[in-house]
């Protein structure tokens, strides 16, 4: 399916034959030879750089390599020119039968197109969301849920074998805040204080969440104990069965609202069971045993400390020497572990399930634990794990580029409901793909309800919308057609030769390359471009169809060529739904 691949092959092929020949020196690395779109239309359909990387190997100049080869590669079936541009790059132009295939292989597969097997069913595990289960999700959660599940899709359509993880940070000091929290919103309820209290010790600091979010939650307590811990003074006592109701009734709510945007993750691991099933002390064992642990005092860090930083003696994790900028503590002054120690023993936890290939979908504000843990990774794993952590930048909330206010429910946010509730879970997602996850992003509810070009899913939805209008207008002209996938695959392809018909089926041809790129790179993002670009392709010809009546799709009086441009727009159709599945997105039959 991949033509770029196909040619990439064609071209080695050509080299290993030289080689054999005499013409080339024997065991030249082809790993860097690449078949590629050029960056201009105009110069070919594929350019390739093996005369630029091979000519040191060779010793010759790379034109004049580029010259020998080009001989060659014009035998290739189906490459009609070859020829040498700039300082020595090839391109070829291939037939207008190898587009025309592409469009067989889409209607023959259907949203499949496109699917590739460069992961060869290697496991892979992708974390996301994980959010400390102290509040509603807002906005930048919905960004990394979005970011991790699209990743997700992507990489298990490019033929890994992938995990979904969603990590509860259920065991450190913010639920304990939030079990604080709730008792006074739980004695609110049962009429002990005021609303006036609790915001005055919020304003002490006495309490670290301020959010109405906790009232239900403390009705909730209320009605299962009564006044129970009404008159339990010992924090020791009440912290850890509120800590454990809130979690639990917090967990319920992020689980609801993700579902309400599709996301569903196959696998939930607690810190806390990690905890208690005694994997911190295994790992830091583990580290120990290794010689990767001693006691030290860690010079004071550049702006502000890190909460695991102290003057004294701690217990002190190699870290540098597996690539991070200084070592880590493991224990704080009281004994407990730190947050990093039971990052270390989740991650090793990921290792001994069988897992090599690791993403983390964090926020950026996560950015400086990167290293850390990746090198705790090595660490683990002897340097065979690898972890990718893809950080998501922060989300603003604009209404006609004015900021919305924030939520009165959670206090301090606008939350992922809210958003899901005001425009849908497929706007949500597709516009949290339209820009690569580390950059910014402005989500304005007034423009991503515009029904223009400028919105981007609008613009894609309506590529396909129109896509099944012109299917069913065909089958009441045509009453008798077969205009199934498989009837149009039957149609005279070659009845497409308009410069843009033939652009369109390009595009085509490109999406499983463009599946394999992105997956590669673990870049979803990439794929809203794509269908953006097929969208406006399609728009393009819809266009030039009405202002010239013979490339109008449908043409009562020639079926045959209608039949073609049918396909064509199926074609269309289908990667577009392809692409759409990978974000989550139900492609619309038609627009409202």
């Amino acid at each position: 399916m991949n033509i770029f691949a196909t040619l990439k092959s064609q071209i080695d092929a050509v080299i290993g034959e030289l080689m054999a020949e005499g013409g080339l020196p024997a065991g030249l690395d082809l790993s860097k030879v690449s078949a590629e779109p050029p960056r201009e239309s105009a110069h070919g359909d594929v350019a390739t750089n093996a005369a630029m990387v091979l000519a040191k190997p060779v010793q010759k100049a790379p034109k004049e390599l580029a010259a020998l080869l080009v001989e060659r590669l014009k035998a290739i079936p189906d490459v009609t020119e070859a020829s040498v541009a700039g300082p020595g790059f090839i391109n070829l132009k291939l037939a207008d039968s190898v587009w025309r295939s592409a469009l067989g292989d889409v209607l023959r597969l259907g949203t499949a197109y496109g699917d590739v097997t460069v992961g060869q069913g290697e496991p892979i595990n992708v974390e996301y969301v994980s959010a400390n289960p102290t509040g509603p999700m807002h906005v930048g959660h919905a960004r990394g849920a979005v970011v991790g599940d699209a990743l997700a899709r992507l990489l298990a359509k490019a033929g890994f074998a992938v995990t979904k993880e969603y990590y509860i940070n259920d065991a450190g000091g913010q639920v304990d805040h939030v079990a604080r929290a709730l008792r006074l919103r739980y004695l609110q309820v049962l009429g002990r204080v005021t609303e006036a209290d609790v915001q005055e010790a919020l304003a002490r600091k006495e309490i670290q969440y301020g959010g109405d979010y906790l009232i239900p939650v403390a009705e909730a307590l209320a009605a299962r104990d009564g006044d129970k811990w009404a008159g339990v003074n010992d924090d020791s006592v009440w912290i850890p069965p509120l800590r454990d109701f809130t979690v639990a009734y917090m967990m319920n709510l992020v689980k609801e609202d993700l579902v309400a945007l599709g996301v569903q993750h196959a696998v939930f691991s607690s810190e806390k069971a990690l905890v208690a099933e005694g994997k911190v002390d295994d790992a830091l064992k583990f580290f120990a045993d290794a010689g990767l642990t001693y006691t030290g005092i860690l010079e004071p860090p550049k702006g502000k400390a890190p909460d695991d930083w102290e003057p004294r003696p701690q217990l002190l994790f190699k870290a540098t020497e597996f690539g991070d900028e200084v070592d880590r503590p493991l224990k704080k002054s009281d004994g407990s572990w730190t947050y990093f120690a039971s990052d270390i023993a989740y991650h090793k936890n990921k290792v001994d399930r069988g897992f090599l290939n690791l993403v983390n979908v964090w926020g950026a504000d996560h950015g400086g634990y990167v290293k850390r843990v990746q090198a705790a990774l090595k660490a683990i794993s002897g340097g065979k794990a690898t972890l990718d952590v893809q950080l998501c930048q922060m989300v603003r909330v604009l209404n006609n580029g004015e900021p919305v206010k924030m939520s009165k429910r959670a206090g301090t946010f606008v939350t992922m409901r809210e958003l899901i509730d005001e425009v849908g879970k497929d706007v949500v997602r597709f516009i949290m793909l339209t820009r690569k996850n580390d950059a910014p992003l402005d989500f304005d509810y007034a423009k991503v309800m515009e029904k223009s070009r400028e919105n981007p899913v609008f613009y894609v939805q309506y590529a396909h919308a129109r896509g099944r209008s012109v299917l069913r207008h065909a089958a009441a002209m045509f009453p008798g057609a077969d205009l199934s996938d498989t009837g149009l695959a039957r149609a005279d392809l070659a009845r497409l030769t308009d410069v843009d018909e033939i652009g369109v089926l390009r595009a085509l041809a490109a999406w499983p390359r463009t599946v394999e790129g992105a997956a590669l790179a673990h870049e979803p993002h990439r794929l809203a471009f794509y269908m953006y670009d097929l969208a406006s392709q399609f728009h393009a010809l819809w266009n030039k169809g009405n202002d010239a009546a013979q490339l109008r799709f449908l043409q009562s009086e020639d079926q045959s060529v209608s039949l073609a441009r049918l396909a064509l727009v199926r074609g269309v159709g289908l990667v577009i739904a392809s692409g759409l599945a990978v974000f989550g997105v139900d492609p619309v039959e038609e627009m409202r």
